[in-house]
């Protein structure tokens, strides 16, 4: 036999057929099983990585709160709730008269689910008066709207999506999401060869690409698993892939994988990935609350979501959603009322700010730092957790308008340049954080002045010395006199420090509420070394400051360096009473399925004798009527608050912490190069808390007095207690068990007016 004769392909074919046919089925089923292990690993468990879930903080209204209506419509319209005449349908509300009505949206808050619930609200003089539920037509004493979503913390995949369940999709977006990209999908098992076909003819027709043949199933596998390659293996790969998942799943999850799959939009460099995201990115609401032409529009723009954009080409979407309710009408859906009613609607998209990315870089910087002590393991941070955060999103605009345009008026005139600032809003009851501002520019991502900037404090420093003294109750009183004469002590260096009044007045001697309330400098240097620089040092500490604080003279007028959260932490400890909380911006951390997985504890301290903390806040409230801050009075006559100025060595740094009923600011103005601003606490920062306030609907400051805490008279000559109703006397608040028990007779030979009683003392000093 010739050598040819032996390796004739024919004959050696035929020989080993079966040997081949066996070999390639082997090939063929270890590679379907090989395919069916890739799709089963992802398909099977977390599919994709989910962002961290921001949220601020949920809205809770209870009866008897002082609240505006105003504040409440903020909220909502934050929410993206509807205004409508007669509120029927979840996420919509009325308002009329003093009364809402609300149909607030379920949400799984951080201890747990709450479902859709229909509410009636009633004001009465600024307050909540009365709340009902409809559902149950019983009076209830609070309710909470679910949190705005602040933003996600995309990962480095520059994908985003928000995942939805099959039950939570609308029957009407299934119906015209099949019907437009896969009418047979329920019928088919992964591929449809006849449609294939169908589109290729199409194509060959027309000369171009006109129609696609792929099943949901098919764009499923492709989105998944594999690239946009124009190839016959990858389209192959796609098919057999197909049919297995196909085999392997049920259409409900197959269709549950497409809806959080699907591509349908770009938020700047992240991609905006199922009907879940978009919902919220293109209608700013959730996907229940879709209406037909808006669940259209979506299905619509999945043929091409750059072209089809509707923010920038509406004429194109209209087109194209018109196509789909046309669908809809012809195979029976809707009817042809509904068809023709529709096709004229204009597509009123969202502006998408709810999810633009960089919303409050200052406070989101204190949430990441936060987060990466409290879930160190980034993949937890990018499984799709809940975080719910103290934001105040409300507060938190209203700030950084008042810090942008403040500034920029104040700049304007004083003829300055170049100014920076920061500001904190926090809750004294709860020390959460409602808002902060790191830069002029709010979007700022970089140096956060808020958190980093350690500035020299001023007469910020101030009531830490006043509380160290009142804290021995009997040497110190609010009365007590303090010398305003020239002093002289050694420097930080040795040298001679010779301490000045703003004024550069001496006044021999004042009370010592009054040389807090005017901050003048030698008084309270004076006081400052009585009561000992350790002691103050301490005090410092138990107010909350954690930075090293150096023990000389210069220290009584504010030789420490302090960032505005430091400083916030210090005063949120003297507003709530003496009882120290750690700020903080997160509150709980719930996992992607819903269970909690970290909660809070607050840090709370009892610092301070709230007797001591009262008279310090009413020295405090007396520094806004006749003070440095009396602009507060002017601007808010019929609202009390309390606060502090604050200015440094050569106008370097400008101060201002201010309090009402609920919340503290803290606010401060200077250079990055540390030069003279020329600006003093009350002309600076104190601006842009009345530019804050402003904005707001500020509750007047109520503390009613301890037990223990009484009015007393005092000789305003010699600070001692007298007798009530001497005509020289002035009344103050006192610890009154440290009194004498013997008091002094009234002054008959040195007559003064009695000070008159401020509307603090009227209400709640007697």
């Amino acid at each position: 036999m010739s050598f040819v004769q032996k390796l004739n392909p024919i004959t050696w074919f035929r020989k080993y057929f079966w040997k081949l046919l066996l070999l390639a089925t082997v090939c063929f089923a270890a590679y379907m099983l090989y395919l069916d292990a890739v799709i089963a690993q992802q398909f099977s468990g977390n599919k994709w990585q989910v962002p961290a879930q921001i949220y601020a903080r949920p809205l809770e209204i209870t009866l008897k709160e002082e609240i505006t209506a105003k504040e409440i419509i903020e909220e909502l319209e934050l929410l993206g709730y509807r205004r409508v005449n007669r509120a029927i349908s979840t996420g919509e509300y009325q308002y009329a008269n003093n009364q809402f009505i609300v149909h607030r949206r379920a949400f799984h808050f951080a201890d747990g689910f709450q479902g859709q619930t229909s509410l009636s609200l009633t004001l009465k003089r600024g307050r909540v008066d009365k709340i009902i539920n409809l559902n149950s037509q019983q009076p209830i004493s609070s309710f909470r709207l679910e949190p705005w979503l602040v933003t996600r913390l995309v990962s480095d995949g520059k994908e985003d999506r928000m995942l939805v369940s099959l039950g939570q999709v609308p029957k009407e977006l299934v119906d015209a999401l099949v019907l437009v990209e896969d009418k047979d999908f329920y019928q088919h098992h992964g591929i449809a060869p006849l449609s294939i076909l169908r589109a290729l003819i199409a194509n060959i027709s027309a000369g171009r690409a006109v129609q696609g043949g792929s099943t949901l199933t098919q764009q499923l596998i492709k989105n998944l698993y594999l690239t946009n390659e124009k190839s016959i293996s990858r389209k192959v790969k796609e098919a057999l892939m197909s049919v297995l998942i196909d085999a392997r799943y049920s259409k409900q999850q197959i269709l549950e994988a497409y809806l959080n799959e699907v591509f349908l939009g770009q938020n700047g460099d992240t991609g905006v990935h199922g009907f879940g995201l978009a919902s919220y990115f293109y209608f700013d609401r959730p996907l229940n609350e879709l209406n037909l032409i808006e669940m259209t529009t979506l299905v619509g723009m999945i043929k091409g979501p750059s072209y089809y954009n509707p923010r920038r080409y509406p004429e194109r979407v209209v087109e194209r959603r018109n196509l789909v309710l046309r669908l809809l009408f012809e195979n029976g859906n809707i009817s042809q009322k509904t068809f023709e009613e529709s096709l004229d609607q204009p597509v009123k998209v969202a502006t998408g700010a709810s999810l633009v990315k960089g919303k409050h870089p200052a406070f989101m910087d204190k949430v990441q730092r936060e987060l990466r002590t409290i879930l160190d393991n980034p993949n937890i941070r990018e499984s799709g957790v809940k975080v719910f955060t103290t934001l105040d999103s409300n507060a938190q605009r209203k700030a950084e308008k008042a810090l942008s345009q403040g500034l920029l008026s104040i700049e304007k005139d004083r003829k300055l340049a170049g100014l920076q600032a920061a500001m904190l809003v926090t809750d004294i009851d709860s020390g959460e954080i409602r808002a902060i501002v790191g830069d002029r520019n709010t979007q700022y991502q970089g140096f956060n002045r808020a958190l980093d900037a350690r500035r020299s404090i001023g007469s910020l420093v101030k009531p830490a010395i006043y509380l160290t003294a009142l804290e021995q109750p009997e040497t110190y009183n609010l009365a007590t006199p303090l010398l305003d004469e020239p002093i002289e002590l050694p420097g930080l260096r040795g040298e001679p420090w010779k301490p000045q009044n703003a004024d550069k007045e001496f006044r021999g001697q004042v009370p010592l509420y009054t040389a807090l309330t005017q901050s003048l400098n030698v008084p309270t240097v004076s006081l400052g070394m009585e009561v000992g620089l350790d002691n103050i040092a301490h005090t410092l500490q138990r107010l909350g400051v954690e930075s090293p604080v150096t023990q000389y003279p210069a220290l009584t007028l504010g030789a420490l360096d302090l960032s505005p959260v430091e400083v916030n932490q210090m005063y949120q400890t003297i507003a709530n009473s003496g009882l120290r909380i750690r700020l903080h911006t997160v509150n709980a951390i719930l996992a992607p399925d819903d269970q909690l997985i970290w909660e809070i504890q607050p840090e709370t301290t009892q610092a301070f004798d709230p007797n001591v903390t009262y008279l310090m806040n009413y020295a405090l409230h007396k520094v806004t009527l006749e003070g440095t801050a009396k602009r507060i009075r002017r601007k808010f006559p019929s609202i009390n608050m309390g606060g502090k100025t604050g200015t440094t060595d050569d106008y370097r740094d400008s101060w201002f912490t201010g309090f009402d009923k609920n919340v503290l600011v803290t606010s401060w103005i200077g250079t990055d190069d540390n030069k003279s601003t020329g600006l003093t606490g009350a002309n600076g920062a104190l601006r842009l808390f009345i530019d804050y306030q402003s904005l707001q609907e500020p509750k007047s400051l109520v503390r009613r007095f301890p037990k223990g805490l009484g009015i007393a008279h005092f000789n305003p000559a010699s600070g001692r207690a007298t007798q009530a109703g001497c005509q020289t006397s002035m009344s103050l608040p006192a610890i009154l068990a440290a009194l004498p028990k013997k008091l002094d007779k009234c002054d008959t030979k040195n007559p003064k007016i009695q000070e008159r009683k401020s509307i603090w003392e009227r209400l709640f000093g007697n």
